[in-house]
């Protein structure tokens, strides 16, 4: 498998301009299609409220726990970290465990505040969703049906 992937990646990159110019178009035709199939995606995103309301109702029912979850674990590990660093005796010791420290704070206010960010967005997300949705799906009104 690899000697193939090695031998495509060859091929690919020592080539002519008409293989060049085939690979931009083909990637050029990838992006369009992506980005004509997001867009119809949006027209139909109505139809996907079903499916969207459960993973909502999950993420918001696992926030909390997952608050505490965070919440404990953090402070049971920097507890420790601290012991630790407490307890060292040589000063190359020290300093590696202060900045263990340092770094596992760091990390657990990231998380923190990152939990904290996606409960706060839930709500903001599902109404913009639901104003996209509806904005996109409303029925013309006469003027827009009449014919000139």
């Amino acid at each position: 498998m690899k000697t193939k992937m090695m031998k495509m990646a060859k091929w690919l990159g020592t080539g002519s301009k008409k293989k060049k110019i085939a690979l931009k178009t083909l990637a050029v035709l990838f992006v369009a299609t992506a980005a004509a199939l997001a867009y119809n995606g949006v027209t139909y995103a109505a139809n996907f409220k079903n499916v969207v309301q459960p993973v909502v109702d999950l993420i918001s029912a696992l926030v909390n726990p997952l608050l505490m979850i965070v919440g404990a674990g953090g402070v049971i590990f920097c507890i420790m970290l601290g012991v630790k660093y407490a307890t060292a005796e040589e000063p190359q010791e020290r300093e590696k465990r202060k900045q263990s420290l340092k770094t596992a704070i760091i990390g657990y206010l990231l998380i923190f505040i990152l939990v904290v960010v996606l409960k706060l967005s839930i709500g903001p997300l599902t109404e913009w969703m639901e104003s996209n949705t509806v904005a996109t799906n409303a029925k013309p009104t006469t003027s827009q049906t009449s014919n000139p």
